[in-house]
């Protein structure tokens, strides 16, 4: 493990024990087909139903395995964020360790970074197994994300991705807590390109996306990218002005020329007052999660608290980097750390 790898393969794992086995081999036919030397870091993000200790199986048996045990369960953008931290390769490949994302299609996206490309993005050209509901919302939301970004993001992806080394650079700097990976990785530029594949149906477990956490995650995504929740309020504005001054001037015509009397009593009040009210809740729960989102920045927390590593040589020492070990320990950790960062210079 002294020697810099060229791929760093990084999997956020959180409580998939029944396909680690067949994830890890996967991984490894698919990374030896290549003749080249590569990492494998598995991120365990507060998983309770073994997968830690399985992980920490493989890479008793395989240097070339490594876990990062997170001291609490951060979410997937997180964990993926701590596992390019730690990535020392010349690429480094995202891929979730659910099987949903074939480990085969990892050759093909190496094969487009040999042709000069610093990202390549793996498109969904089908998605097996998953409801119509799903199907449907997923294909909705990422074209609307594509609409109302200010950058490109192509539709139909996921986290699954190759980036180059200095592609993973940039990222380490772009520390927010609120992150959509994929639209970061567009944000930074470079030349890129995309590979469609079939994303296959779970092979075992639940899907770690509940309906609660798909809306938390479109909520980062618009936030993160678009200010066009905030933008769209002066154009409803503009439309509930010209209708009120329309349906005043004729309320006004009908009752001082025709002596008609229309919209009367209290119920007619009512409705509209809850109208309007309903549509300034509205505008201020949006103002409210961009408030939320600068507070929570302006706190400079740590994205992620390291309880554990395994068989792991970190690449640098980041400032958002949190290691809990013994004093002795540490201090061991650091100087290891200290002489690849001398290294990688």
């Amino acid at each position: 493990m002294s020697s810099r790898p060229v791929y760093s393969i990084v999997a956020p794992v959180f409580n998939e024990v029944g396909n680690l086995r067949r994830f890890y081999a996967e991984v490894v036919a698919a990374l030896d087909s290549t003749a080249e030397s590569w990492e494998l870091l598995l991120v365990d993000d507060g998983s309770t139903d073994g997968s830690q200790e399985l992980m920490l199986e493989l890479a008793a048996a395989d240097s070339r395995l490594s876990v990062i045990g997170l001291a609490r369960n951060f979410g997937h953008q997180i964990a993926v964020t701590a596992g390019v931290d730690y990535a020392r390769g010349q690429a480094v490949i995202l891929i979730d360790a659910d099987l949903q994302d074939p480990p085969a299609v990892i050759p093909r996206l190496i094969e487009k970074w040999r042709d000069g490309f610093q990202v390549v993005y793996a498109v969904r050209s089908e998605r097996r197994g998953e409801s119509l509901l799903k199907r449907l919302s997923a294909k909705v939301f990422y074209r609307m994300i594509h609409r109302i970004t200010e950058i490109d993001i192509p539709v139909d992806t996921g986290d699954f991705r190759l980036m180059d080394a200095q592609v993973a650079q940039v990222l380490r700097q772009m520390r927010e807590h609120h992150r959509f990976v994929r639209g970061m990785t567009s944000w930074v530029g470079f030349k890129q390109t995309g590979v469609e594949y079939v994303r296959e149906q779970r092979a075992w477990g639940v899907t770690k996306y509940p309906l609660r956490k798909m809306i938390a995650f479109a909520l980062d995504a618009v936030t993160s990218f678009s200010f066009f929740p905030l933008q769209i309020m002066i154009y409803v504005s503009f439309i509930l002005a010209s209708a009120s001054l329309v349906v005043g001037a004729v309320i006004s015509y009908l009752r001082l020329a025709r002596g008609e009397q229309f919209f009367g009593g209290q119920a007619t009040t009512i409705i509209l007052l809850l109208l309007l009210s309903s549509f300034q809740l509205f505008f201020l729960f949006i103002i409210g999660q961009y408030v939320a989102r600068t507070y929570n920045e302006s706190r400079d927390r740590p994205l992620y608290v390291v309880a554990s590593t395994a068989g792991l040589r970190p690449a640098q020492v980041g400032t958002q980097r949190v290691q809990v070990a013994p004093a002795g320990q540490q201090r061991a950790t650091e100087a290891s750390a200290e002489e690849t960062h001398n290294d990688d210079l």
